[in-house]
This record gives C-alpha cells, structure tokens and sequence, in this order.
C-alpha cells in the first residue's frame, strides 16, 4: 500500500487529472499564501503612507483574484474517483462525518494532502484517493 496505510485507495484514471489535481492544489496554497501577504502591505503602506507599497499591495490583490479564478476553473474538474464530487471545490455539499478543517478549510486540508502527502481523503464521501494512475485490467479471452 502507498504511503504505509493499511486500507485500499482509489486511484485516478489518468497522469493528466493526477496534475489537474496537483495544479489546484498549488493555486489554493497560493491564494492561501497571497491574501495575508496582500493584507500585511496594505497595512504596511497605510501605516508608512508608502505610495510603492499600496500599489504592490494592489497588484498582489490583482493576482489572489486572477490565481482565484484558475483555481476555480481548474478545481471544478477535480473530481473524487468514488463520488465525483470536486474535492477542491467550494461546495454546499454535505461533508463526510469524519471531515476534518485545516485553518478552516476542507479544500486547504485536501490541498496540502495532495502536495505534501501523496494522497488525500475526499471531504465528501471520505474515501482515500492516491495521487496515483490506477493501472487498467487487461481481459484475457
């Protein structure tokens, strides 16, 4: 088993949706990144009336919405093998009894999973998925 764990995982059908997987996942830790650092110079222009700064900390809110939009583009077609729901898309679905935050976030704890893990467990039906391609059977006649 990958990883070390004892249970089966589900694995994903193709090495293009494996890095579909593992571009969402940067894009929502970029974001996760970018909006603290686009609040903190903002602050700091404020405080420090720094004209440089207050357009640095615009053009790093520029960014957060334009990574925001990708990773909402690109995440929509992250789809749990077992369950088809985007597991790094914000959605009102309900979420398994075992789901756990990070920061908050499902997706962040997902994100980080994928990236630093290897595998991650869909917050929706629970399931563990390895960022893997699950290798095709071959029917013998």
């Amino acid at each position: 088993m990958p990883c070390g764990l004892a249970y089966p995982m589900h694995r994903l059908p193709s090495q293009s949706i494996v890095n579909r997987f593992r571009v969402a996942s940067l894009l929502l830790l970029a974001k996760w990144l970018l909006v603290p650092t686009a609040l903190a110079t903002l602050v700091w222009a404020v405080l420090h009336r720094d004209k440089l700064m207050t357009v640095i900390s615009g053009g790093i809110a520029l960014v957060v919405i334009i990574v925001t939009i990708i990773q909402w583009i690109i995440a929509n077609r992250t789809r749990c093998p077992l369950c088809l729901t985007p597991s790094l898309a914000k959605k009102n679905c309900s979420k398994h009894r075992n789901a756990r935050r990070l920061l908050g976030s499902y997706r962040l704890r997902v994100a980080l999973s994928i990236l630093f893990r290897g595998h991650f467990r869909c917050p929706y039906c629970g399931e563990p998925t390895a960022m893997e391609v699950s290798e095709r059977r071959r029917h013998h006649h």
